[in-house]
Parts: structure tokens; sequence; C-alpha cells
């Protein structure tokens, strides 16, 4: 691994968060929440006192701003992608790993500058600066756009863990009546045989897909392979589409399970139910959607 002596402390700091962070991934399976590999890279990673200083002007705290500040560059280098606050490690990110940390920073930021040069901007050469420019430009939009859309996220998340399962049902059920569904069935309280909410194309049912939802409400654990199969088992009929909404994720192993089975079975997530949510809102009634409440919110979209 190459050494980083010769670096600024900057970018000493930034070969080794970002290092820490694609490994992490790496470990993980290839994704988590961005919030969860932060957690991962200060467990990881020693800082001192001067990595974790706060910037006056920002209010953010040093390692963190130029971990998101570089992951841009990573962006552009085929590494890494974000979408709704999870991160993906992209085989060109894990095989880039085996540069080290010093060259897969390297390779990143030629990524980001050869990009820049397409776009006819000029570069700022940063591998000098005892400290990036992350207050300003266009990389400073994205990073402030991806905190911002974090702590919407995290927002969303503490609003949906306070409602009770059934509540949760009752919005899993808004949401596909929002997307064109009828839903004759949802579980009342007690013994639901396995099914939470039955929806269809049209309002008797003759129509497939004939979609048969089971929904998982937890704050501490993913949904189970064994509750995957469950599900599955219960897809008898031609036409039968199975979705299974869980909260809190799904093993690596319930997903390998749902993308190999004979039968459909639709996975999502938090980060999915989320999208979707957003995606057909404006569909919902008053009543559904007072059930998650949103309200848009216009930023300076960054340059591409």
């Amino acid at each position: 691994m190459a050494k980083n002596k010769d670096l600024s402390r900057s970018r000493a700091l930034a070969a080794k968060v970002i290092y820490a962070a694609l490994k992490a991934l790496k470990d993980a399976g290839g994704e988590l929440p961005g919030k969860e590999v932060i957690s991962r890279v200060a467990k990881a990673v020693q800082l001192d006192p001067w990595d974790i200083e706060t910037y006056e002007k920002s209010g953010y705290i040093r390692w963190i701003s130029i971990l998101h500040f570089f992951t841009i560059d990573c962006i552009k280098a085929g590494f890494l992608v974000k979408q709704k606050g999870v991160w993906f490690l992209t085989k060109e990110g894990e095989a880039a790993l085996l540069l080290g940390e010093r060259g897969l920073l390297d390779e990143a930021t030629k990524a980001y500058r050869d990009w820049k040069k397409k776009l006819g901007d000029s570069v700022v050469d940063e591998k000098n600066l005892e400290e990036p420019i992350i207050e300003e430009g266009s990389r400073a939009r994205e990073i402030t756009l991806e905190e911002v859309e974090q702590l919407a996220l995290d927002g969303l998340r503490k609003y949906i863990e306070a409602k009770t399962p059934y509540e949760f049902q009752d919005v899993v059920a808004a949401l596909l009546r929002g997307m064109g569904y009828h839903t004759p069935f949802v579980a009342p309280r007690g013994k639901d045989g396995g099914i939470d909410v039955i929806a269809y194309q049209d309002p008797l049912g003759t129509t497939s897909p004939r979609i048969k939802i089971q929904i998982k409400h937890r704050e501490s654990s993913s949904a189970s392979v064994k509750e995957i199969r469950e599900l599955m088992g219960l897809l008898q009929k031609d036409g039968d589409v199975g979705i299974f909404v869980s909260s809190n994720g799904f093993t690596s192993d319930a997903k390998t399970t749902a993308r190999s089975s004979h039968v459909h079975v639709e996975l999502i997530d938090f980060e999915r139910f989320i999208s979707l949510w957003q995606e057909f809102y404006y569909k919902l009634t008053d009543e559904d959607k007072a059930r998650l409440p949103l309200r848009a919110v216009y930023f300076l979209a960054p340059e591409e």
C-alpha cells in the first residue's frame, strides 16, 4: 500500500476515509445506508483531534465533510453509486480497493478532473492544498444536497418507526391505492393467514396480477429468508405475485432467495418504499396523504 506521508494533511485523511468507506461497503455485501457507512468508517479509522474538528462556517466535522467531498470523485470514477441515501459499491470500486488508499484516491480524483475538463471547466489542483475547497462549487452543492436528503430520510424513518405495525400496514395499503390498485383486504388485528394486504388491478380481482403483500415493521431485525419462503408458499394460483415490505430491510440470503424464486416476489425496503411514496404521493387521496405527509423543497441542482 502506497505511503501517504508526502500528501497534504487533508488529502492523507481523504485517502484513509475513502478507502475505509469502500472497504465497509465491500464487507457488507456492496450496499449500506450512507449513515451506516460513516458509522463504520469512524470505527475503522484512527482519527486525531484535527480530523474531528468542526468547520466554523458550515458546522460540519472535518473528516465527514472530506469523506462526502471525495465521494463525488468516486462517483465520477464509477466506483460508487448513491441512491436515496444508500451507497452502492460497483465492481470497478471493488477492483479499485486493490490500488490501496492513495492509489484509489488518485484514480478517483483523476476521473473527476477529466469529467470537469470535458465540461470545459477549470480545475483546481487540490493535491497540495492543506484544505480542499469544500464549501463552494459543484461538489459542495452535491454534498449539501446529499446531507439534506439524508436529513429528510432520517426524519421519515423516525416518523415511520413511531407507527405501530398496523398503522404501517395502512400506509402500505395507501401506497398501493395511489399506484392504482384496489385493496379489498387489509388484515385486521389478529391472525391474517400470513397475508397483510391483498391488491387487485380491478375491483373484483379478475385481472392478473393478484398481489399478496406481507409486511414486517420491526426496528431491530431484517426480514429473513424463512419469511420470504413463507410468502412464496402462499403464491399458489397462476397470476399471483408476492410483495414483501420490510421497514428494516432484508438479509442478504432473503434477497438472493427472492431473486432466484420461480414465483414473482418483489422486495420493498425502507428506501424503496419512500421512493415509491414520493413518486405516487400526488395521486393519493388527502386522507391517505395524511398517513405520511410530505412537502416538496427545491434546491439548486448540481452541475451535470
